[in-house]
């Protein structure tokens, strides 16, 4: 089981790290993405991370001000968010998945319960 948390309401221009937690399995084998929506809008990718942390990839419009790790020891991945705008506003879901594209959430075989995140003044 996953659960994405540490979402907020934060100004623009602000910052805000999510976490990814797993129970139940080990974290470690999986490969762990970020995946938004917004409201009216369908879900994206953000960003995604290798099982070992050795590879990261991103969405080519938040590369810069988005960074992802993980921790395997605490089963947890992180989303560090800097200089967010209010076009970062949505729903932040984290996966897990053991193969496949990871820029596509059809090859994600676990997902966590979202985390709101609000950018505004």
């Amino acid at each position: 089981q996953l659960q994405a948390y540490g979402g907020g309401l934060v100004q623009p221009g602000g910052s805000l790290r999510l976490a990814c937690a797993a129970s139940g399995r080990t974290f470690g084998s999986y490969a762990v993405g970020w995946f938004r929506q917004a409201p009216g809008k369908e879900r994206e990718f953000v960003a995604a991370i290798s099982w070992s942390g050795g590879s990261t990839y991103y969405a080519d419009s938040l590369k810069g001000r988005f960074t992802i790790s993980r921790d395997n020891a605490k089963n947890t991945v992180y989303l560090r968010m800097n200089g967010l705008k209010p076009e970062d506003t949505a729903v932040y879901y984290c996966a897990a998945r053991t193969r496949g594209d990871y820029s596509r959430d059809i090859w994600y075989d676990y997902w966590g319960r979202g985390t709101q995140v609000t950018v505004s003044s």
